[in-house]
């Protein structure tokens, strides 16, 4: 299921979904339609997706089968039991698919349009324009974990790491390790309201909020940093930052420059100004070996490596990049090698 979400996303706004939604909110929806009584799911979803390809929709027949599961209250079309996908749907349901396809035919994402979107296992409420956290994110979450798992703990202390997330959108990463890494501590930071308030409620939902701060802060201002001092160095910094060259802006798909916060995308010239920011400070808030993981364009792991070169006062050493499920270089480890830095660098 994880494969095929990851090709929705190729195609798609957004990443591939493993679960869902346990329903939609019948209420909201107009409760009569003509077609009461004679159409089953499964011509609903053939017909829905020749709408869609008429119109030009990417991956037309996923959105159609998840729009279609997601009002009969399954994860996926798939998960549906077969007497189910042959039943005919009641008015209110058919109502309810015609709205959701029309927003679909608007192109809105279809993690928007059902509100909700499962990460790493856990179901998150989606709403606009908080960035849609993408498939290959869940990979620099495996990857986190798997260092974490070989790190060494410090003899007599059963104190997991604290981690920091720049720019926690839905508060996918963060609630993610938090919830796979259950003596962690993190504390995630956002400067839209809208992604604080949406990590907020998350993390409520997930009954994790005890173990996490939610701080509404812009890393791209002077000493930012001196706000997280009272917590403390922190083990890791994680985040997946900005990072889209400006100049590609552009070029994204309908469903991402019409929905998404185009600040949670555009990292700039060279897609580096949130990450140089991120690395500049790392030696205030890292701990002597810690370690910062980086989600970045396939074209950053070069420049990347050029910059903590050009900032050796920094210590910072790139110790590993690796390849998404494509096979594209998309992930960094980077970690603190010396003594902490008197002053940031190039901020």
């Amino acid at each position: 299921m994880k494969l095929w979400g990851q090709m929705l996303w190729a195609l798609l706004s957004g990443p591939g979904r493993k679960g869902g939604t346990r329903g939609w909110a019948f209420s909201s929806c107009p409760p009569h339609s003509p077609l009461a009584g004679l159409v089953s799911a499964t011509e609903l979803v053939s017909h829905w997706t020749a709408v869609f390809e008429e119109r030009g929709i990417p991956e037309a027949r996923e959105s159609s089968e998840y729009i279609v599961a997601h009002v009969l209250g399954a994860k996926t079309f798939q998960s549906l039991r077969p007497a189910l996908r042959t039943q005919p749907l009641t008015s209110q349901q058919l109502q309810c698919v015609q709205e959701l396809s029309s927003r679909r035919l608007q192109r809105m994402p279809v993690q928007y349009i059902l509100g909700e979107w499962d990460f790493q296992g856990l179901n998150l409420k989606m709403a606009p324009p908080v960035f849609i956290p993408r498939p290959e994110t869940e990979e620099l979450v495996d990857w986190v974990l798997e260092e974490e798992a070989q790190r060494p703990c410090a003899a007599g202390t059963q104190d997991g790491p604290l981690i920091l997330e720049v720019g926690c959108g839905s508060g996918a990463i963060a609630l993610s390790l938090l919830s796979q890494l259950p003596q962690s501590q993190v504390i995630a930071v956002d400067k839209e309201e809208a992604a604080i308030c949406l990590t907020r409620e998350n993390a409520q939902r997930l009954q994790l909020q005890d173990r996490i701060r939610i701080v509404p802060l812009d890393v791209t201002l002077e000493r930012w940093w001196t706000h997280l001092l009272p917590w403390g160095p922190m083990d890791l910094v994680v985040s997946n930052p900005p990072y889209v060259f400006h100049q590609d802006m552009e070029q994204l798909a309908p469903e991402i420059c019409s929905y998404e916060d185009p600040a949670a995308l555009d990292g700039g010239k060279e897609g580096m100004d949130v990450i140089i920011h991120i690395l500049a400070l790392a030696p205030q808030l890292l701990k002597g070996s810690g370690s910062v993981f980086l989600e970045v364009e396939p074209r950053h792991p070069g420049l990347v490596g050029s910059w903590l070169r050009s900032q050796p006062d920094l210590h910072l050493d790139l110790v590993a990049v690796r390849r998404d499920f494509c096979g594209r270089p998309r992930f960094l480890h980077i970690r603190r090698s010396g003594p902490q830095c008197g002053c940031p660098v190039g901020t």
